[in-house]
């Protein structure tokens, strides 16, 4: 229970795409569900299954799993594929499951994606692998052999470049032409509105492009033609309205509440590790989560910022509240 108030397997292309949302729509935000773990740093089962009916319970439609925000480089594969498995029985339908399949390894990644495919997955997410520096030739055989493996399966594309460019729209194009089941393409870069135009132009918008980085953009690249944001959970409601508020047009209602939760996310973004640390402080403030405990290596906040920290979650809980 949480203290605030409270698909079938082929997920269709329209996911994020309508031009005006319906009454209650909230596929233009696809939140990333965090792992919850145990006070002995095991997966939290019951903590993941609260997660997801929270999710249900604001009306999100689709949720992604493990991702950057699910700490998926400190899960083993087989823990990679429990959370998958675990939301899906939880969800039992009434939510699309986007599952996450990273690993640097063409083969390890195939076989996560096909074992999520087995388990129920709606969507399959992929990112690109930034451990080194590749070209893009390279990246192209490693993702379009991806694509091939699951031929059958709608797939999302992510790129989280923070050494660099996120991979180019000629490759996009590409990758699109060859491959009819890439369908959705995540990015997470600043200043990327004139990237977003080019690349709806250049696939005649049949690449949904979702923005990540929690949301920070999406008042600039609404207006552009994005499908939808990929925030973490804590917040995925109030931006659920703020998206849906700015497609329509209500401009000054969607600045207006984004602006109350913009130090919260702006706060949590400096580090991919603080950012875990908070997101699950807030879950923990609304009534989802009981604890905030974050897989080692982590960041160890001091005092002074677990205080700031406990500010702007309560001023989250407040506006939810109101």
């Amino acid at each position: 229970m949480t203290k605030d108030t409270a698909i079938s397997s082929n997920l269709p292309t329209e996911l994020v795409v309508p031009s005006k949302p319906e009454s209650n729509n909230s596929y233009y935000v696809v939140p990333i569900i965090p792992t919850p773990f145990t006070v002995k740093e095991d997966i939290d089962e019951q903590g993941l299954r609260d997660l997801i009916e929270f999710a249900i319970s604001k009306g999100i439609k689709a949720a992604c799993l493990p991702a950057y925000a699910s700490e998926f480089y400190k899960l083993t594969d087989h823990e990679k594929l429990l959370v998958v498995r675990i939301a899906i029985d939880q969800s039992a339908g009434r939510m699309q499951i986007m599952a996450q399949s990273n690993h640097p390894s063409l083969k390890v990644a195939i076989e996560l994606a096909q074992a999520n495919i087995e388990a129920g997955a709606d969507v399959i997410s992929l990112a690109v692998p930034r451990i080194f520096d590749l070209t893009e030739p390279s990246l192209k055989d490693y993702l379009s052999s991806f694509l091939q493996s699951i031929s059958d399966t709608p797939v999302l594309i992510q790129d989280f470049n923070p050494g660099g460019a996120s991979i180019s729209v000629g490759l996009i194009k590409r990758l699109m032409e060859e491959h009819s089941n890439f369908k959705f393409l995540k990015l997470e870069e600043p200043l990327c509105a004139p990237k977003f135009e080019e690349i709806i132009k250049a696939t005649d918008g049949k690449i949904k492009l979702l923005e990540g980085w929690g949301g920070l953009y999406m008042l600039e690249l609404i207006p552009i033609g994005i499908s939808g944001v990929m925030p973490g959970l804590g917040v995925s409601d109030i931006l659920q309205k703020v998206f849906n508020f700015r497609i329509n047009g209500d401009n000054d209602k969607a600045f207006d509440l984004f602006e109350k939760v913009m130090p919260q996310i702006f706060f949590s973004l400096q580090n991919m590790e603080l950012f875990h640390y908070v997101e699950k402080e807030l879950l923990v403030a609304r009534g989802v989560l009981q604890n905030s405990i974050v897989r080692k290596m982590s960041y160890r906040p001091d005092n002074s910022t677990k205080t700031y920290i406990k500010e702007l979650n309560e001023r989250i809980v407040r506006l939810v509240n109101a």
